[in-house]
C-alpha cells in the first residue's frame, strides 16, 4: 500500500474504495431487495470503472432502521470520515441508513459516500439537497413499512394465529397459522426402539413434573432413553423449564412484551384484555389441561410440595420407625430384633462415636406417654393442633386434603405472580409499547388471587370441623392400644417428627427418657391465617 503526497491510500496507483453492503435479515422489501453478493459484484464493478481499488468489504445481514447495534457500518463510517480511506461505495441511500438526515449531514462535503443506484457523491456539491431529500423519503418509506407490519402482526394476533416457528411438541398449520399437537413418530434409541411422539414427550414433561420429579432427574430419564429436543440435542433442566412455563402447551397465543429482555412468554391480551386461543375448538381438548398446568408450575418453582401424608403401600408399620435419631451422628435408628440402634455402629471408619441403644418398650411407652400428655395440654392458639388437625384429614381423608393443599399451593403462586407484577412496575416494565398490558396483567393477578382465597375458604370451610376429642381429652395412650401397628405409627406422626436418643450411661442404668430422649413436635405447614379454621377440633 502506498501513499501519495495528499494521504489517500493507493494500490498500484488506484485509490482505495470500501464496500458497504447491507441486506434485512428479515426481508420486508420482498424478492426486489438485491442480495449481498449482488451488491458485491456491483460495487466491484463500479471501481474497476472509476479507477479504484476495494480495500475491504463491510457486510451486514441486519435491519437499518432498528435499534439494533451496527459495528460494521460504524467502522465503514469511522474509517471514511477519518480519511483512512478516500471513498465508500454503498449500492443504495436505503442501503446505507433509514434514519434520514441525521445519518448524511454528518457526511456532507466531509467524506466521499458513493451511492450507486442514485448515482448520488457526498462531495459534489449538486448532490446535497438531493441526497437529504432521497435519505428523508428512505426514512419515511421505513416507518410506512414498519408501522403496515406492525398492523398486520396485531391483527394476526387478535386471530389467534402463530406467526413464528412453532414449539416443540406443537405443528402450525401453513395456511391457518393455528397450532395442533406434533404426533409425528420416531424411534427413540432405547433397547426396546419403541416409537414416541413430541407431543408424548410434552405430556410426560407436564406429568412427572406436577407429581413431585425433579427436572433434573426428568432429563436424566429422558436422555437415558434416548429422547430429544426438537433440535436433536439432549435434553437439560432450562429446556424442560421452558415447557412447564410455556402458556401456548394449554392452547394461549403468546408473546414477549419486553422483546428479548423478557424472560418467558405471556398470553397475549388483546384490546378488551382477553386472552386469544391458538388452537381451534377441535384441538383444545388435546391441550394440556389448566389444572395441571398449573400444577406443574407451582411444583418446579417450589410454591407446592408433594405430601407424603397419605397411606401408601409398602410403608414402614413399626411406630418409631424412620422417626429415630441418634443424638451423636443425627443418623437414623433402625428396630434389630428388640431394640433400635443406631444405623453407624460398628468398628468402620465412618462408625459413630458414641452410638445410641434404647429397647423398643421403653421407647416406645415413653414417647406415647409425651404424645398423649401433649396433646392434652394443647389450647385452641397451639400450632401444634393446627399441624395434627392438617395430618389427621390428610390421613383419613386423602383427597379432601390434597385439594386444600393444591388450593393453598396455587393462592401462593398467585401472591408471587402479583409481587412480581408490582416488581415489573417499579422498573419502569410497563413503558412504552408494553404500557397496554399493565392494567390487564394487574387485574389478572389481582383476580387469581381472589379466586385462590375464595377456593380454600370453600374447601376448609365446607371440609366440617376435624373431630380430635379422642385424643385430646387424655385418653390418647388408651386409644393408640387398641389399634394396629399401622394405625400406631400413623397416629403418632400426627404431633411428632423425630425422636432423638442419646448414648446410655452405661450397662444397668434404666432408661430415663427424660434424660436421654428428644422429641420434635409437628408445626404446621400452612399460614397461620388458617389456624382458626381448625379451633373447633378440640
Amino acid at each position: 500500500m502506498n501513499k501519495t503526497t495528499d494521504g489517500a491510500c493507493t494500490c498500484h496507483g488506484l485509490s482505495y474504495v470500501d464496500l458497504l453492503l447491507r441486506k434485512s435479515k428479515v426481508v420486508r422489501e420482498g424478492e426486489r431487495a438485491l442480495s449481498i453478493r449482488a451488491q458485491e459484484d456491483r460495487g466491484r464493478a463500479w471501481a474497476a470503472e472509476h479507477g479504484y481499488c476495494v480495500r475491504k468489504v463491510w457486510r451486514e445481514n441486519l435491519s437499518a432502521w432498528s435499534d439494533v447495534q451496527r459495528p460494521k457500518y460504524d467502522a465503514a463510517m469511522t474509517a471514511v470520515l477519518a480519511g483512512e480511506v478516500p471513498a465508500l461505495w454503498v449500492y443504495a441511500l436505503d442501503r446505507f441508513s433509514r434514519k434520514g438526515a441525521e445519518a448524511v449531514v454528518p457526511i456532507l462535503g466531509k467524506a466521499r459516500v458513493i451511492f450507486d443506484y442514485e448515482r448520488l457523491d457526498s462531495l459534489d456539491e449538486r448532490d446535497r439537497r438531493w441526497i437529504i431529500d432521497r435519505a428523508e423519503n428512505a426514512r419515511e418509506y421505513s416507518q410506512r413499512l414498519s408501522y403496515n407490519v406492525r398492523g398486520t402482526k396485531s391483527r394476526q394476533r387478535t386471530e389467534g394465529k402463530w406467526l413464528s416457528k412453532a414449539p416443540f411438541g406443537l405443528v402450525a398449520d401453513p395456511v391457518t397459522r393455528k397450532l395442533t399437537p406434533d404426533r409425528t413418530p420416531y424411534i427413540c434409541t432405547v433397547a426396546d426402539r419403541r416409537e414416541v411422539t413430541p407431543w408424548d414427550i410434552v405430556q410426560r414433561v407436564f406429568k412427572a413434573i406436577s407429581e413431585g420429579m425433579s427436572s433434573r432427574a426428568l432429563t436424566r430419564k429422558l436422555n437415558s432413553e434416548g429422547l430429544r429436543t426438537g433440535t436433536g440435542v439432549p435434553w437439560r433442566a432450562d429446556a424442560v423449564r421452558a415447557i412447564i412455563i410455556h402458556p401456548v402447551y394449554e392452547g394461549w397465543l403468546t408473546h414477549c412484551p419486553g422483546g428479548k429482555a423478557h424472560r418467558g412468554r405471556v398470553p397475549f391480551l388483546n384490546s378488551e384484555g382477553e386472552r386469544i386461543r391458538v388452537v381451534t375448538a377441535e384441538t383444545l381438548p388435546d391441550m394440556i389441561p389448566s389444572e395441571l398446568a398449573e400444577r406443574a408450575r407451582r411444583v418446579l418453582s417450589g410454591n407446592q410440595t408433594i405430601s407424603k401424608a397419605a397411606p401408601t403401600p409398602g410403608r414402614a408399620v413399626r411406630a418409631l420407625t424412620s422417626r429415630m435419631r441418634c443424638a451423636t451422628c443425627n443418623s437414623a435408628m433402625t428396630l434389630e430384633g428388640t431394640s433400635y440402634a443406631c444405623t453407624r455402629y460398628g468398628d468402620g471408619a465412618e462408625a459413630c462415636a458414641d452410638p445410641a441403644f434404647v429397647t423398643r418398650k421403653a421407647i416406645e411407652k415413653y414417647v406415647v406417654r409425651e404424645w398423649s400428655e401433649r396433646l392434652r395440654h394443647t389450647d385452641d392458639h397451639d400450632p401444634l393442633l393446627v399441624a395434627v388437625a392438617d395430618r389427621w384429614h390428610a390421613l383419613t381423608r386423602p383427597e379432601e386434603s390434597q385439594e386444600i393443599a393444591d388450593a393453598r399451593a396455587e393462592l401462593k403462586a398467585a401472591q408471587a405472580k402479583l409481587d412480581k407484577f408490582h416488581a415489573d412496575d417499579a422498573a419502569d416494565f410497563y413503558t412504552g409499547r408494553s404500557a397496554r398490558y399493565r392494567i390487564p396483567h394487574k387485574t389478572a393477578a389481582e383476580s387469581r388471587i381472589g379466586k385462590a382465597e375464595k377456593r380454600l375458604a370453600e374447601l376448609v370451610g365446607n371440609g366440617g370441623p376435624v373431630s380430635l376429642s379422642f385424643l385430646l381429652n387424655g385418653h390418647g395412650e388408651a386409644y393408640w392400644n387398641t389399634v394396629e401397628p399401622q394405625m400406631q405409627r400413623d397416629l403418632l406422626g400426627l404431633a411428632i417428627d423425630t425422636v432423638t436418643v442419646t448414648k446410655s450411661p452405661g450397662r444397668g442404668h434404666r432408661f430415663n427418657g427424660d434424660v436421654r430422649v428428644t422429641i420434635a413436635w409437628a408445626t404446621p405447614e400452612h399460614a397461620e391465617s388458617d389456624a382458626d379454621n381448625y379451633k373447633q377440633a378440640a
